[in-house]
């Protein structure tokens, strides 16, 4: 099994090949990790960063490391040599981060495409770097957790996107009525560092772990094989960085406590309720001033705006009233991606067979339902349940290809010869066919259903009973 070392030294970031041992599977090692159990160490005098170092913790680091799997970093080491190199390397690795001498690699880049059709960075650390930052991070989230305010919901352990709409709906149903939607402008390219360290050193006053994330957030990125500098932002994609964005922006969120807002963050989504549409503009204004003023944050002021709350977008869901009590329906907008993903899936050129259709379309549908199961969408998904069967005939019909194959099989699945050879000799498009009354008879909803594909109505009907 073969990686690339991780830096330990100011040296360049790539270093040479090495081979690592295949005899270790299992074994308790002097860097203290082991495959299937957690070790443990009293911490007594310790700083810490010596309780980040000590046994059990990074123990569990590993573990989750390994458990999420993932892509390799610039140094191209995959998860799979990580438990060998830590053998290989631990005594150097412990020292130099103990010394302050530890350097981490720069973060490798991918961009992803975004609704808007722009494209956000996503920051892949090395597999080493995700188990130190993740020791780190299981270390300092305890005692930040403390510290964040009840209003934020996002990256947090047992606290879920769920639970903070159900929240909105409980502010809306009081007669908040007015939405404060603000947009953080690249939140996590343009995290001010200076700050970041700064509030951090509130709370960690064990100076070699404040160093030692400052190292992280200026270690730099490789962009197409380039080195840039990250004198800004916090690169997503690491363990740290979901906890260090909820840090900065609990300064937001208490800030907002107590000028005695209603809102919901989740992560850098904010959106604060208000009685009337005056006192919702006033709120922006601001707002808006002191994330610029004081949190050196950037706020998009064309996407962000006052909305009464059947206009407004939070997480994907958009409210209303009945009755006076706040209901959830899907944004259009998220309707309309799902229907953009669906229409990729059933594609009648992606070359996939039918087996591995079935299965990711199941995977697709089953969460999405599930995390938008808290809207009112019955009559939606029925709707898009036969628009989605549409596509699903026009691909086999497609797959049928050949004019025998076609009427044999609509033959065989109940039509007439007549109309099989009609339909079969048929030169009108894939798509037009596909609504054609011989297929929906033939290719019914029933026998889709048994041949293992999954609907949205079903999985609808069957998350609701979780509600």
């Amino acid at each position: 099994m073969k990686g690339r070392k991780q830096k330990i030294s100011q040296d360049n970031y790539l270093q040479k090949v090495r081979t690592a041992s295949e005899d270790y599977v299992g074994v308790q090692t002097s860097m203290w990790i082991t495959e299937n159990n957690l070790t443990s160490l009293e911490q007594t005098g310790y700083g810490m960063l010596e309780q980040i170092l000590s046994p059990a913790n990074l123990n569990a680091a590993y573990k989750r490391v390994v458990q999420n799997k993932g892509a390799g970093g610039v140094d191209e080491m995959e998860v799979e040599s990580l438990k060998d190199y830590l053998i290989k390397e631990k005594e150097a690795l412990i020292t130099a981060i103990l010394a302050g001498k530890y350097q981490p690699n720069p973060v490798r880049w991918v961009m992803i495409a975004k609704e808007d059709g722009n494209q956000r960075a996503l920051g892949i650390p090395t597999v080493v770097d995700r188990v130190i930052q993740q020791a780190i991070m299981q270390v300092i989230s305890p005692i930040y957790e403390k510290q964040f305010s009840s209003h934020s919901y996002g990256f947090r352990p047992k606290r879920s996107a769920h639970q903070g709409l159900r929240q909105c709906q409980q502010y809306i149903s009081a007669g908040y009525n007015y939405a404060v939607d603000l947009d953080l402008e690249k939140f996590f390219d343009t995290v001010n560092q200076s700050k970041l360290v700064e509030v951090l050193s509130r709370t960690i006053k064990d100076g070699r772990v404040i160093s030692l994330i400052h190292r992280y957030l200026r270690a730099g990125v490789i962009v197409a094989n380039k080195f840039e500098t990250s004198q800004t932002g916090v690169p997503q994609g690491g363990p740290l960085s979901p906890l260090l964005s909820n840090i900065m922006l609990n300064e937001l969120d208490r800030e907002l406590e107590t000028r005695g807002h209603h809102f919901v963050r989740y992560a850098d989504d904010l959106i604060i309720l208000c009685k009337s549409q005056r006192g919702a503009m006033r709120c922006m204004e601001s707002t808006i001033r002191y994330i610029e003023e004081r949190l050196l944050l950037k706020v998009n002021r064309e996407k962000s705006s006052v909305a009464y709350i059947t206009s407004a977008r939070f997480l994907g869901y958009s409210f209303y009233k009945m009755k006076g009590e706040c209901r959830l329906r899907i944004h259009p907008k998220s309707v309309e991606k799902m229907r953009g993903r669906i229409r990729e899936l059933t594609s009648r050129s992606n070359g996939w067979g039918n087996v591995r259709r079935k299965e990711v379309l199941k995977q697709f549908i089953v969460g999405w339902v599930n995390y938008f199961r808290l809207a009112d969408m019955q009559k939606l998904m029925a709707k898009t349940d036969e628009w989605y069967r549409r596509r699903i005939r026009m691909v086999i019909w497609k797959q049928w290809k050949r004019i025998g194959t076609r009427s044999t099989n609509l033959m065989k699945l109940g039509a007439s010869r007549f109309k099989a050879v009609e339909y079969a000799n048929s030169r009108k498009g894939y798509w037009h066919l596909a609504n054609s009354w011989v297929l929906s008879t033939t290719l019914t909803d029933e026998r889709l259903r048994i041949g293992g594909y999954t609907f949205l109505t079903d999985c609808y009907l069957n998350a609701r009973k979780l509600n």
